[in-house]
């Protein structure tokens, strides 16, 4: 079984410690509802989980809830609530959608908040190492004591900050230190420590849940390839300054999704929401879209292609209906499917040629059927291969629902009106352009700006 790690830069075996085997993903801050993004990268992680647990290995993960955040707090002023309950409201939302995208639940989901204790002791421990220095009341990881820094990405301490969003503080020692603590302003939670009222960092409460629940090193972390630089690289850093061994033994990381050519982001304006997906394509065809993309390469929205899942999913459905009215037993191998199965998904995830075998035995199936031969084997792997990949063919065949969130439109089309206002035309037609992928068509009028569904 071999997986690519984004450390070492190749396929590697995956070595098992008494058949068991840890993961640990990198979930969502909760200042939001979660989008086709977060779905790709939980979905990922959940099919790798599935099939480990197929090949009868017994597995272990964990997916973190960031509940204290800049985002979060900045999200509790605008709606007047505090900032637990803000996580309260998307953390259940998150688990709710994931539900009806029949994401299987991962076993822990840890919060940041619950990891307080934990966290300053970790930063106790990097201080008397050196690792650390206090900056007005705010704790900073010195970069540059770490002799491989930047081993994950690649980057050299000289130019780290290029082309790379970091943490700007003038008084840092170097441009690349990352908080562990910070200082509370006077209208934010705040927890006591040695270092005065505080919050921790964003990077450290990963290391901290990895290493309180797995120790000092975790088999698999898992995350979006956006994380990698400077999220992960940062986890390492701390987590190895303090342990002296390798922290995850194999980092993974699933490509971006984007739209019309674009990374998908918040910035931009074109978030698809999956509350809002699950609202136009049934969960099937939105995991089958997933799956036909190798999980380290981006994966693109268009409505259509998801639209036609339906009917691959269609062929496959049909083919485990067809009564098993033969007698006789035609030689077929369904060890030789189950190996091939077997064969692509042990290298380096690789769902679409995995997919390709259910549609090669669906066509066996129907082959078998109609030279008058036993077909409740094939049938029953078929199912069987389908569940691990998250595709329920037992279930009656799921339509591709055109009801969409009326209010969730007329608040992209008031952004796109606001960006008109502004002179921002780019934004505003690449928010048209995302209502079009999401099968709306508007147009402009002396009464305002009216909608209707694409046919």
């Amino acid at each position: 079984m071999k997986f690519y790690d984004s450390l070492d830069k190749k396929k590697k075996n995956l070595n098992l410690n008494n058949n068991k085997i840890t993961i640990y993903v990198c979930g969502v801050t909760t200042s939001d509802y979660s989008h086709l993004g977060h779905a790709f990268s939980s979905m990922v992680f959940e099919v790798l989980h599935k099939y480990l647990e197929y090949k009868k290995i017994k597995v272990t993960r964990i997916q973190n809830f960031t509940d204290v955040d800049d985002k979060i707090i900045d999200k509790a002023k605008k709606e007047k609530l505090t900032m637990h309950q803000v996580s309260e409201k998307y953390i259940n939302a998150f688990i709710q959608d994931m539900d009806k995208l029949r994401i299987k639940r991962a076993d822990f989901y840890p919060r940041a908040t619950d990891e307080i204790s934990n966290i300053i002791d970790f930063i106790k421990k990097l201080e008397i190492k050196g690792f650390t220095y206090n900056l007005d009341g705010s704790v900073y990881f010195k970069v540059n004591n770490k002799e491989d820094y930047g081993k994950l990405s690649r980057r050299d301490l000289n130019n780290i900050v290029q082309g790379t969003r970091v943490e700007i503080e003038e008084k840092k020692q170097h441009p690349g230190d990352f908080a562990l603590w910070k200082k509370s302003k006077e209208d934010e939670p705040f927890w006591d420590s040695p270092w005065g009222r505080g919050r921790p960092g964003w990077h450290i409460e990963c290391s901290s849940m990895v290493m309180s629940n797995f120790g000092n090193s975790v088999d698999i972390h898992g995350g979006g390839l956006d994380l990698l630089f400077p999220h992960h690289e940062n986890e390492i850093a701390q987590s190895e300054a303090i342990s002296g061994v390798r922290f995850a033994k194999f980092w993974m990381h699933n490509g971006l999704l984007k739209i019309s050519g674009d990374k998908m982001s918040k910035s931009t304006g074109n978030l698809i929401r999956l509350r809002d997906a699950l609202k136009i394509h049934s969960p099937n065809s939105l995991r089958l879209w997933m799956l036909s993309s190798h999980y380290r390469n981006p994966i693109i929205y268009d409505r259509e292609n998801i639209l036609a899942q339906s009917k691959a999913l269609r062929r496959l459905r049909e083919a485990t209906l067809i009564s098993n009215m033969g007698k006789s037993h035609s030689g077929f191998s369904i060890n030789k499917y189950r190996e091939i199965f077997e064969k692509y998904m042990e290298d380096d995830l690789n769902t679409p040629k995995a997919l390709s075998v259910l549609f090669d035995l669906s066509r066996e199936i129907n082959k078998l059927s109609t030279l008058g031969n036993d077909i409740l084997g094939p049938q029953r792997l078929l199912k069987e291969l389908a569940m691990i990949l998250g595709l329920n063919l037992n279930e009656d065949q799921e339509r591709e629902n055109e009801d969409i969130d009326e209010a969730y439109i007329d608040d992209l089309i008031n952004k796109r009106n606001k960006f008109r206002k502004n002179k921002l035309f780019k934004e505003a037609d690449e928010t048209r352009e995302q209502l079009k992928k999401m099968g709306i068509e508007i147009r402009d009028s002396q009464e305002g700006t009216v909608w209707k569904k694409i046919n």
